[in-house]
């Protein structure tokens, strides 16, 4: 299902254990994937669907695997995601090799904003990865909660809820440091 002729591309909105996410895609694979706001209400999903020239549409065979994957996944049956096409038309390509690497790291682990760097070619871009990341229209397919800040602090994290979102997917995913009992 390709853009339709006034640029808007299929998209649809379905329940998660975390609340209500959208899905867009095109021919090429997965273009956008929206968490749920803190308050998750269908109302505002669809007025940013508007905003955002995305259309409700019936779900391909890739959209119906990739909600019933994402679906497991926040439930604790992990999926690494990597063989979701995805569709990166537009996208600058250190924002690609940015996601690229942002995709090989594993649920339950994490890489610094350094890290991803010097993976994807820039040793010294930290802040621009955190730039990327601020713009990643695929969060959850394309990681962006696991990476974290040099001292393995949550900082800046665009999606909707914030930094309370990100610590949630990574308690989800077990991830060491996070969600478990503390001494104090």
């Amino acid at each position: 299902m390709a853009e339709s002729d006034d640029g808007a591309h299929a998209a649809v909105l379905f329940d998660t254990p975390i609340g209500v996410c959208a899905l867009a895609w095109t021919d090429r694979g997965i273009v956008r994937f929206r968490l749920p706001e803190s308050t998750p209400d269908e109302a505002t999903m669809r007025a940013r669907f508007a905003r955002a020239r995305l259309r409700e549409a019936e779900p391909t065979d890739l959209a119906r695997t990739v909600i019933e994957a994402v679906r497991r996944h926040l439930t604790g049956r992990f999926d690494d995601f990597r063989w979701i096409p995805l569709d990166h038309t537009g996208i600058p390509e250190f924002h690609r090799a940015v996601y690229r690497v942002t995709r090989s790291i594993d649920p339950g682990h994490t890489l610094g904003y350094g890290q991803v760097a010097a993976r994807a070619g820039r040793p010294h871009g930290a802040q621009a990865v955190g730039q990327a990341m601020g713009r990643n229209p695929i969060p959850l397919i394309v990681p962006c909660h696991r990476v974290l800040a040099a001292d393995h602090a949550l900082h800046g994290f665009s999606a909707p809820g914030g930094l309370e979102t990100k610590q949630r997917l990574l308690e989800i995913e077990q991830t060491p440091g996070f969600g478990e009992p503390t001494l104090f």
